[in-house]
């Protein structure tokens, strides 16, 4: 499964980071899908069109399709889905639909809007080849029509349905199990007694919905060892990449690196010198990736979006995100050696970063559309950084 062998990165950079992610895993095997529920997945492989697109000359609007000069005689109709068979005649014309095929002879299309019918005659003016799709004009037979990694929007599908791909290869979906830990954790109402709402069990599926993966299972184990060993060795058993919540620094009640310790797993990530976010990890246990977020609700999520996005993108066969650099409003400041991830928001060309950003928060990250990625030392005013989209 992985692609480099395994070393640990200890504090790494944030791009070091993310390319160590991406490298730790390859696509998972593909899948045959019927093309209706292929919405959002990945494709396997390069598909080949086997057609023309359009695969016949047609007509681009309603009018008449006239061959020689005119005026013409009108002698029937051609409908969409039934060609005509005969050949055009000089000085004639047919009714035509939008998407019919064009028959043989035919000089132009006629508006019909630009036409004028007298009787069985009709007359206008139009230039050779007006109104007509040629055949291929948008593919040709033989063509690489959409590339291995492409998401597949409706748009993608409905042009695949229109070369004649009833079913496609896909990735399959990574398989998620995540596991919330902590002794703090209140699940429902209104917090009390010194416990904390949890946040991230009822935001972390969407994540990870948006992100393309399949999340199977969540659980909530407290800060055991024990329990909290037996939790992910059962998650690995059926899952392609657990994710833990909290326990990844190194107090009394952490316990994560001591469950890869105890499950004979190996790190590959142990700390990114990000802000928030620094005590994140990744690890291998077998050929499940387990990856560790910190437990404070922001500093999880860019977490998530930092390792798993790319961790994701690797096991769905997707080419890796290309980030943009925008410019900066105002001046961010980072700590010594350290990247910031700044919540925010475009305005035209410029970066705007939201208030309420503390790593506990997430008033802050709901208001917002992206992350500015802020290298190490002062980024002044006007200058450029990374920008990374939210999922």
């Amino acid at each position: 499964m992985a692609n480099q062998p395994i070393r640990v990165i200890n504090e790494a950079s944030w791009s070091e980071a993310r390319l160590a992610a991406t490298n730790s895993v390859g696509a998972l095997p593909l899948e045959l899908l019927t093309i209706n529920n292929c919405i959002d997945r990945t494709l396997a492989q390069d598909l080949i069109s086997p057609v023309d697109l359009p695969t016949y000359k047609t007509s681009a609007m309603d009018g008449y399709a006239v061959a020689g000069d005119g005026p013409w005689r009108i002698v029937g109709e051609v409908k969409a889905g039934a060609p005509m068979q005969d050949e055009l005649i000089s000085g004639t014309a047919v009714g035509i639909a939008t998407g019919a095929v064009i028959p043989r002879g035919t000089f132009a299309v006629l508006r019909w809007e630009n036409a004028q019918v007298v009787d069985d005659m009709v007359s206008g003016k139009v230039k050779e080849d007006a109104e007509i799709r040629p055949a291929g004009m948008e593919c040709r037979s033989g063509e690489v029509i959409a590339k291995a990694g492409t998401v597949l929007s409706p748009a993608w599908i409905g042009l695949l349905a229109a070369a004649g791909f009833d079913s496609l290869e896909v990735t399959r979906k990574p398989r998620i199990e995540i596991i919330l830990l902590g002794d703090e954790l209140q699940l429902e109402g209104i917090p009390n007694g010194g416990l904390v709402r949890d946040s991230l069990g009822p935001q972390l599926p969407a994540w990870l919905q948006r992100m393309g993966v399949e999340l199977i299972a969540t659980n909530y184990v407290v800060d055991e060892i024990s329990l909290v060993i037996a939790a992910i060795a059962t998650a690995c058993k059926r899952a392609d990449v657990v994710i833990t919540t909290g326990g990844t620094a190194a107090g009394p009640r952490d316990h994560v690196h001591g469950a890869i310790s105890a499950l004979d797993g190996s790190l590959l990530i142990d700390g990114v010198k990000a802000r928030p976010g620094y005590h994140m990890l990744l690890a291998t246990l077998g050929n499940v990736s387990l990856l560790g977020l910190p437990g404070n609700p922001q500093s999880a999520i860019l977490s998530l979006i930092t390792l798993g996005a790319p961790l994701f993108d690797s096991l769905l066969g997707r080419p890796a995100l290309e980030l943009k650099s925008v410019t900066i409003r105002e001046e961010i400041t980072t700590a010594p050696g350290f990247t910031k991830l700044v919540p925010g928001n475009m305005h035209g060309a410029e970066f705007e970063e939201s208030q309420y950003l503390g790593s506990a928060m997430l008033r802050g990250l709901a208001q917002s559309t992206g992350i500015a990625v802020a290298a190490p030392g002062i980024n002044k005013a006007g200058s450029s950084v990374l920008w990374l989209p939210l999922p």
